[in-house]
């Protein structure tokens, strides 16, 4: 069975939150279109995410050996294997969501901090005379990031305003990842009317994304 791993960036409340709840009618569609697909979900503020230390690494996104392992602090011990567990969980998802807000141009620390644990030597990456190669090229993979923003920025000006989103397509891609898909909920605004009129335009995008994902 195909897995989708669900990941929440956002720390508001699903209720009020605009990316998270077009982030949760996207997947709830997904599994109502694909039956033999399992969910699982990943909270980044309710979920452990380490943030990666110089001591925890042997080489190049490589983590300690066992023996080192042992060197290190409880607390940095777990870190370590929450972190191999968080990269082996991703492998192992064929379809990704994530539900991020627009933060600064960016997005929420704890994103990075996620990316950063997940790019591991011979898990997402290996090198090869040196140089890094993805290894998520393996399999048909899809990764969808659910965007909400309070202006509507206008398409010339996203390039260079979407600095966030344009991180993880790179990032997505550099370890394998292709298809990359982006379901924006731009003009969120200040009133109630704007925002469900964001939520909404963004809602009707969804079967059009869930047509090119490949299984």
């Amino acid at each position: 069975m195909k897995k989708l791993l669900y990941i929440v960036a956002n720390s508001k409340p699903e209720a009020i939150s605009s990316s998270r709840t077009v982030g949760r009618t996207l997947v709830n569609s997904i599994l109502e279109k694909h039956m033999d697909v399992k969910l699982e979900e990943l909270n980044l503020y309710e979920d452990y995410i380490p943030r990666p230390k110089y001591s925890y690494f042997n080489e190049r996104s490589t983590l300690v050996s066992s023996d080192a392992l042992l060197k290190l602090s409880p607390q940095e011990q777990n870190d370590v294997k929450q972190m191999e567990k968080l990269s082996d969980q991703f492998v192992s998802a064929s379809v990704y969501v994530v539900s991020a807000p627009m933060w600064s141009l960016s997005f929420p620390g704890v994103l990075k901090d996620y990316i950063d644990c997940i790019i591991q030597a011979e898990k997402t990456i290996t090198f090869t005379e040196d140089k890094p190669k993805g290894l998520l090229n393996d399999r048909p993979r899809t990764f969808i990031y659910v965007q909400s923003s309070g202006a509507d920025i206008p398409w010339i000006m996203k390039p260079m305003l979407d600095k966030g989103l344009n991180y993880v397509e790179d990032m997505m891609k550099f370890i394998g990842i292709d298809t990359f898909e982006k379901l924006l909920v731009d003009g969120t605004g200040t009133t109630e009317m704007e925002k469900s009129q964001a939520i909404e335009e963004a809602k009707n995008k969804i079967d059009t994304i869930i047509s090119r994902i490949v299984l």
